[in-house]
């Protein structure tokens, strides 16, 4: 284990079935002696813990004895991870390129101002005909949760995730920490990972109307947390003139629900906000904004276009 160079975490909660198939797909991985993988069961009641037990003895097993929720797992993960790189991974995605390691290796390497690697997501059932991009690495804003890999000397010169924001936002909030400690997010495209999400089949799912009130309360918060306070008014009537205008003024009375409840956790938190609070000062805003955005889905069909 003092050789490891690599951890990769995977937090998991009742999906037994969707782990076991990433665990197939990443094996190869897994037995690498430079490699270690720790996996939070979060309060699952299925056969997750003796799946693990008997198929994958040497994987660190932890386990919350109740569900305290992603982002408290991801944060109890990272916090025991004593390898130089972490590789985080949703327990429904695998990378599908090869050779990801010694990618990920290198460019941390040749790159020693960047504290994390946001990998190139393909979000689909199965994994896509084509894998080739033309796309390059570079600097961006953030990185999405799924699939991302953490110097972890930068992980430890900023707070942890917050656990109140519960699903969603952590990303960002870590990567405006970053940002404000003069970190860098890398997009590697070299590095193609599947995500197995039904992005279409979402909305007609029965956490809809929860899912849209941690998204928008997220934003919210993050609104508070570190924009110059002469801009957070007019985000936050854009933002809510567009939830009104995409959904609300369409019936989906859901939306409105989730809006009000959203809006109701904003106020609940006001004092957490002012707390935690990390502003960007007006110039850093502006630097921050020209960054490319955050690299969240990658289609192949748009990539085979330009070729």
């Amino acid at each position: 284990m003092t050789d490891s160079k690599f951890s990769i975490l995977i937090t998991t909660k009742n999906r037994v079935t969707d782990l076991a198939f990433t665990l197939g797909k990443i094996k190869y991985l897994l037995d690498r002696k430079d490699v270690v993988c720790i996996i939070c069961d979060d309060g699952s009641t299925d056969e997750t813990a003796s799946f693990l037990q008997s198929e994958y003895p040497n994987i660190r097993l932890i386990q919350n004895s109740v569900s305290k929720g992603l982002i408290y797992s991801r944060n109890r993960l990272l916090n025991l991870t004593t390898t130089e790189f972490a590789i985080s991974l949703d327990d429904d995605a695998h990378f599908a390129s090869e050779n990801p390691l010694e990618c990920i290796r290198n460019y941390f390497e040749e790159n020693v101002n960047c504290s994390l690697i946001a990998l190139r997501i393909f979000w689909g059932l199965e994994e896509p005909i084509s894998k080739i991009s033309d796309e390059r690495s570079h600097r961006v804003q953030g990185f999405v949760g799924c699939a991302h890999v953490w110097r972890m000397s930068a992980w430890h010169t900023i707070p942890n995730y917050p656990e109140w924001f519960v699903f969603y936002g952590e990303e960002e909030f870590a990567s405006y920490q970053l940002f404000k400690k003069n970190w860098e997010v890398h997009y590697l495209p070299e590095v193609l990972v599947n995500h197995r999400v039904d992005i279409k089949s979402r909305r007609k799912n029965s956490d809809y109307t929860i899912r849209l009130r941690q998204s928008l309360r997220a934003g919210w918060y993050l609104f508070f947390l570190f924009y110059p306070i002469c801009v957070i008014p007019w985000k936050m009537v854009y933002s809510l003139w567009m939830q009104f205008k995409l959904k609300v003024f369409k019936g989906d009375l859901k939306a409105l629900q989730s809006i009000l409840l959203a809006f109701s956790d904003l106020v609940w938190n006001i004092p957490r906000i002012i707390k935690y609070s990390n502003r960007l000062t007006q110039i850093e805003y502006q630097e921050y904004q020209e960054l490319d955005e955050t690299k969240i889905y990658w289609r192949p069909e748009i990539n085979e276009n330009k070729q």
